[in-house]
C-alpha cells in the first residue's frame, strides 16, 4: 500500500510537468536529484547516529526549502552543478545534471509537497526501493525517449537470477547495467535466501563492492546509482558501485564469479575492437582487445566476448542476446565455436516477442560457465534449448510477462543440480556438442515446435496482436538489412583503400 501510494503521489505530478515539456525520463531524473538531497538531509539530522559526512549536502536541501522564485531556481542549478563535481556516488548521480523544471513555482511544489512531506529514511528499503523501481518502469514506457532500451523485464531478471543462484561469497557484475535491475535482483535473492546467516563481513562486502555495474550513458548510470542507494546498497558519500564508461573499451580489471547482463540492442558498436586476428575497421577511435577472439562492430558479439573474458574461474553467466548472435556468420561463427569449445554453454532460453520496450526484438538468454582449461576437449557437452517463443504471445500492456510464466523453464533448468538430472520435455530439448558443431555456421538458432495458430483457425490471435507482431518482424528485418548495407559499404571502402 505504501509503495502504491508513493508512486501515485509522485507520478501524478508528471502529468502537470509534461505540459511544460518535461519528458517522463526527465521527471524521473529530477526526482532522483531531489530524493537524494532529501534523504541526505534526513540522515544528517536524525537524532541517533547522524551522518555528519552528508552535512554539506543536507544544507543544500534546507536552502531549497527556504528559497522561492528565481533564487530557488538559481540555487537548485548551482547545487546540481557543484555536486556533479564530487567524486564517488555523489558525482555519478549528479554528473551533467540539469534543471528541467523551468517554472520555479512547480519546482517549489515538487520540493515541499511531494518530496519534503515524506520521511524517506523511515521507509523500509523495500518500500522506497520498490517505489523507485516502479517509477523507472513507468519511465521506460515513454517510447519517445527510448528509455525502455535500458530496462529489462523484471520477471525475466528474476528467473535468470533464480537459475544462477548467486550466493554471499560471489562477486556479481553487469557490464551493461542500465538502471541496475540485475544487480538489485541478485542482492535481493541473497538477502532473502541467506538472511540471518550472513556474517557482518558478507553483508559489508555485498553492500560495498561485491555487487557492481558499468553503464555508458550518464543519465542511465545516475538512475542505477540511485536505485542501488534506495535499496540500501552502497553509501551516498562513498565510492560509486556504478562505473560510468564504455565497458568494451579495455580488458576487464575485475573478474566476478557471476555476470548477469542484457547488453544494448543494435548492430553498430560505439568503438572498433581489434581482436587477436589483428583486423580493424576504418574508424577514428579504436581499442585493442587481445583478449577477444575476433574483430567485429557487432555490439552483442563484443559483449559476449567481453563477458567471457571477465568471468572468474569458476564463473557463471546469464546473458540476453538477440537472434543474430545465434546465427550470424563470420565473426558470429567464430565466437560461437570458441564459446562452445572453451566454456560450458549449457542452456539457451528462446524468448517470446512483446516483452521488451525496444521494438522488433527477438532475443534469447544464453547461460554458460567458465572452468579450468581442458586442453584438447570441448567444455560444452550438451546444450539444452528451452523454446518459450513458439505459441507464446505477450504485450507490454494487455498481457505482460509475469514471473510465473517462466516457472516451467526454471523447473526444467533445475538450479543447483547437475545438468545430467535434466529431463526432456516438449519445450526443452538437449543437443550434443558434436551436433552443434556440425550445423551450418554453428547455427544455434534452433527450433522444433510448430505454432498452433498456423494449424488451427480457432487459435488465431486477435488482429491487433498479429499487426503488432508484423511490425516487430519488419523492424527486425530492417535492422538486419541496415547492418548488411553498412557491412557492404565498409567492405567497398576497404577495397578502395587497398
Amino acid at each position: 500500500m505504501d509503495t502504491r501510494r508513493l508512486v501515485a503521489k509522485l507520478w501524478n505530478y508528471c502529468d502537470v510537468l509534461r505540459d511544460d515539456g518535461v519528458s517522463t525520463i526527465d521527471y524521473v531524473e529530477q526526482l532522483t536529484y531531489l530524493l537524494f538531497l532529501k534523504m541526505a538531509h534526513e540522515r544528517a539530522n536524525r537524532r541517533l547516529n547522524p551522518d555528519t559526512a552528508l552535512a554539506g549536502v543536507a544544507a543544500r536541501w534546507q536552502a531549497l526549502l527556504d528559497l522561492e522564485g528565481p533564487k530557488l531556481e538559481s540555487a537548485y542549478r548551482e547545487t546540481l552543478e557543484q555536486l556533479g563535481k564530487q567524486p564517488g556516488t555523489l558525482g555519478v548521480i549528479f554528473r551533467k545534471a540539469q534543471n528541467r523544471i523551468q517554472d520555479p513555482a512547480k519546482l517549489k511544489r515538487l520540493i515541499v509537497d511531494l518530496i519534503g512531506k515524506e520521511n524517506w529514511s523511515s521507509q523500509g528499503s523495500d518500500v522506497k526501493g520498490d517505489a523507485y523501481e516502479e517509477l523507472l518502469a513507468k519511465g521506460a514506457e515513454d517510447v519517445k525517449t527510448g528509455a525502455g532500451q535500458y530496462f529489462t523485464p523484471r520477471a525475466l531478471i528474476s528467473a535468470m537470477v533464480d537459475c544462477l543462484q548467486p550466493g554471499p561469497d560471489d562477486t556479481i557484475a553487469d557490464p551493461a547495467c542500465g538502471t541496475g535491475g540485475f544487480l538489485l535482483a541478485a542482492h535481493e535473492y541473497i538477502v532473502d535466501r541467506y538472511g540471518s546467516s550472513l556474517t557482518p563481513e558478507q553483508r559489508d562486502r555485498l553492500a560495498l563492492g561485491g555487487i557492481s555495474g558499468t553503464e555508458l550513458v550518464d543519465g542511465t548510470a545516475r538512475l542505477a546509482a540511485m536505485n542501488m542507494i534506495v535499496h540500501g546498497i552502497g553509501k551516498p558519500n562513498g565510492p560509486s558501485l556504478i562505473d560510468v564508461r564504455d565497458a568494451l573499451a579495455e580488458p576487464p580489471a575485475r573478474h566476478p564469479s557471476v555476470v548477469l547482463a542484457n547488453p544494448p540492442f543494435g548492430k553498430k558498436s560505439s568503438i572498433t575492437v581489434i581482436g587477436e586476428d589483428g583486423r580493424a575497421d576504418r574508424e577514428a577511435i579504436s581499442y585493442t582487445r587481445n583478449d577477444f577472439w575476433t574483430t567485429t562492430t557487432n555490439k552483442q558479439l563484443n559483449f559476449v566476448q567481453h563477458i567471457a573474458s571477465m568471468l572468474a574461474i569458476p564463473g557463471r553467466a546469464g546473458v540476453v542476446v538477440p537472434d543474430n548472435v545465434l546465427f550470424e556468420g563470420g565473426a558470429g561463427e567464430t565466437v560461437r565455436r570458441r564459446l562452445l569449445k572453451q566454456f560450458d554453454v549449457h542452456t539457451l532460453l528462446r524468448l517470446p516477442t512483446g516483452i521488451f520496450y525496444a521494438g522488433g526484438v527477438k532475443a534469447n538468454v544464453l547461460f554458460f560457465d567458465k572452468k579450468e582449461a581442458r586442453p584438447g576437449e570441448a567444455w560444452t557437452e550438451t546444450l539444452w534449448v528451452y523454446d518459450f517463443r513458439v505459441g507464446q504471445h505477450f504485450t507490454l500492456k494487455q498481457n505482460p510477462l509475469r514471473r510465473d510464466h517462466l516457472d516451467d523453464f526454471v523447473k526444467c533448468y533445475r538450479p543447483g543440480e547437475p545438468h545430467k538430472h535434466r529431463v526432456e520435455t516438449e519445450r526443452f530439448r538437449p543437443f550434443a556438442y558434436e551436433e552443434l558443431i556440425a550445423r551450418d555456421k554453428v547455427n544455434l538458432d534452433i527450433s522444433w515446435l510448430k505454432d498452433p495458430s498456423l494449424e488451427d483457425a480457432d487459435s488465431l490471435l486477435p488482429p491487433e496482436v498479429i499487426a503488432q507482431e508484423i511490425v516487430e518482424d519488419l523492424e527486425a528485418a530492417l535492422s538486419e538489412f541496415a547492418a548488411i548495407a553498412e557491412a557492404l559499404q565498409q567492405a567497398k571502402a576497404r577495397s578502395a583503400d587497398a
